[in-house]
């Protein structure tokens, strides 16, 4: 028998770490070939670890959501033969002495662990003790501030008093706390408010929840984007009732293996000739050496929402598409980023993105760019609303760009301009199919 050493994959691109995000086994669990043993996330991606031979598990290394340096062991196996422990430590040593002409600084000692002790709660002030007759087992109330007066009626005092209850101990439900027969009953039987009343006792309860995973890298990557970049936001609404007809139309008319039309591949279309003409559109901006970086292409970003959060699928080189072959592949991807099945290829690489959030669109909303991207473009929802036309006021289905635009970069008037171009070609549909 021998030990097998499973470490932590590099998957390229200068990823030198990743997160331990799931774990499938642990020690003593027996394992088949290909079962997968984990899963890691490097940047948006999830990669499964699979065992690469039978064995049983004898170490797993990482909690879930720590951060694991690549090459480091993760899963250690029991497996017929060898295994492969007498490589792995030869592979260290081989990199120990390539890398000792230029020795790097030795880490530190990660300490250990120091248990977390929650701050304790403030203590409760202890209630007021009072003089009750011993056949009385009521529960007392808070306590009315010093010097304030309990209301109550004759009647009620009267059977305060004679029960040797205080009333600046008893709730009152009435009209400005004001203490009725039915509070009275309900401090003597120990409840504190009558019965039939429904009162909401303060909820304190916390929950503690680590953000791990694909919501540890949106809340970086949003941080990131927010601190450093300037954003402008510009919001423009479109008049989309010919381009709804065209669209229910189209999809009247679709064959079979043509995915229905939504009206995101229309923004595409239109987002791509705009593109053409105003080209800083489709850049990336690295702010660390003051270069940007001008793309021909379209490669558009969908800000899809999955089950474990916020993706940015990519549909690569937009500008080679109609608009059912946008459709077709923005469907492909959406449903891929849903189930898990998509790639790290196809989730990086966007020029500039497209966000929207349907139905729930609002009436305005501000975008946040995808860095290191310059402009994100943001749909809301469709409404019907009153326009005035022709010396009246006609029904028309009317739409909100909210868009973002790094302002080191993109100018208002540029924005501004992109967007115009946008909205006529979206309110003319019959333009996006006459444009190359």
């Amino acid at each position: 028998m021998g030990l097998y050493k499973i470490q932590m994959p590099d998957v390229g691109e200068g990823i030198t770490e990743a997160e331990i995000v799931e774990w499938n086994v642990k020690a003593g669990d027996v394992v088949r070939e290909d079962d997968v043993l984990a899963a890691v996330m490097t940047d948006k991606a999830t990669v499964e670890i699979p065992s690469p031979a039978d064995g049983t598990v004898q170490l797993v290394s990482g909690e879930i959501g720590e951060m694991t340096a690549v090459g480091s062991v993760i899963i250690t196996l029991e497996v017929d033969g060898a295994g492969n422990e007498a490589s792995i430590s030869a592979e260290a040593s081989a990199t120990a002495t390539k890398s000792a002409p230029e020795p790097k600084q030795k880490p530190e000692p990660k300490p250990e662990p120091k248990p977390v002790v929650a701050a304790p709660a403030p203590k409760p002030k202890p209630a007021a003790v009072v003089s009750k007759p011993t056949s009385t087992t009521a529960t007392s109330g808070a306590p009315r501030a010093e010097g304030e007066a309990p209301l109550a009626s004759p009647a009620v005092r009267k059977r305060a008093m004679d029960g040797g209850i205080k009333l600046a101990y008893v709730h009152g439900t009435g009209p400005a706390g004001r203490i009725s027969h039915e509070d009275l009953d309900a401090y003597i039987s120990g409840a504190s408010a009558p019965a039939g009343r429904v009162t909401n006792a303060p909820n304190t309860s916390v929950e503690e929840i680590k953000v791990i995973g694909l919501r540890r890298k949106i809340a970086q990557r949003m941080q990131d984007a927010k601190q450093r970049i300037p954003h402008i936001t510009y919001v423009e609404e479109v008049d989309v009732t010919e381009l709804e007809k065209l669209r229910a139309h189209m999809n009247s008319s679709k064959r079979d293996d043509q995915p229905k039309l939504t009206i995101l591949p229309f923004i595409m279309k239109a987002m791509v000739i705009g593109i053409k003409e105003f080209p800083k559109l489709s850049s990336h901006y690295d702010d660390g050496e003051d270069i940007v970086y001008q793309y021909g292409a379209a490669h558009i970003g969908m800000a899809a929402q999955t089950p474990g959060g916020l993706m940015v699928p990519v549909l690569k080189h937009a500008e080679t598409h109609d608009v059912w072959g946008l459709a077709t592949e923005s469907k492909r991807l959406a449903d891929a980023a849903r189930d898990g099945s998509i790639s790290r290829d196809e989730l990086t690489g966007s020029t500039i993105t497209l966000t929207s959030l349907g139905k729930l669109g609002g009436v305005v909303s501000t975008p946040v760019i995808n860095s290191p991207e310059v402009a994100i473009v943001g749909v809301n929802k469709i409404v019907v609303r009153p326009v005035y036309q022709d010396g009246g006021f006609v029904p028309r289905k009317m739409m909100n760009l909210s868009s973002s635009f790094d302002h080191r970069i993109v100018d208002g008037y540029d924005a501004a301009e992109f967007i115009q171009r946008v909205r006529l070609l979206l309110e003319n549909p019959a333009t996006l199919f006459m444009e190359g």
